[in-house]
């Protein structure tokens, strides 16, 4: 696949999967004209990360995590450092989750007082 029917199939911006490669997380092999041919398998690794970007994770806890990753489901092979990496992202979810009911309960209450 080349890179714009793998942008449109994952969901992942053309920009990003090059980004993306750029950091290591994806590896197309290469055409001898030099484009890149995206096999299936780089398909899925595109979606996965396009689902762990949307969680909030960076790019640094992706590359932890991205070896590790067995199947499309949460199943992983432990890796060192991985699940303490995966609490701190954890964390910083929860901590997000929490500032936005506050922000939602200042909002709601605004209104309420209309």
């Amino acid at each position: 696949m080349q890179i714009g029917e793998i942008a449109e199939r994952s969901g992942v911006s053309v920009r990003m999967l090059r980004y993306y490669e750029a950091e290591g997380l994806l590896a197309p092999a290469r055409r001898g004209s030099g484009y890149r041919d995206y096999s299936g398998r780089d398909l899925e690794e595109a979606r996965r990360i396009r689902q762990l970007a949307e969680a909030g994770l960076t790019i640094e806890a992706m590359r932890d995590l991205l070896p590790c990753v067995i199947s499309p489901e949460p199943r992983f092979h432990p890796c060192d450092n991985l699940r303490a990496r995966l609490a701190g992202e954890l964390e910083k979810l929860d901590r997000k989750l929490e500032d936005v009911a506050r922000s939602r309960a200042l909002i709601a209450g605004y209104l309420d007082s209309l």
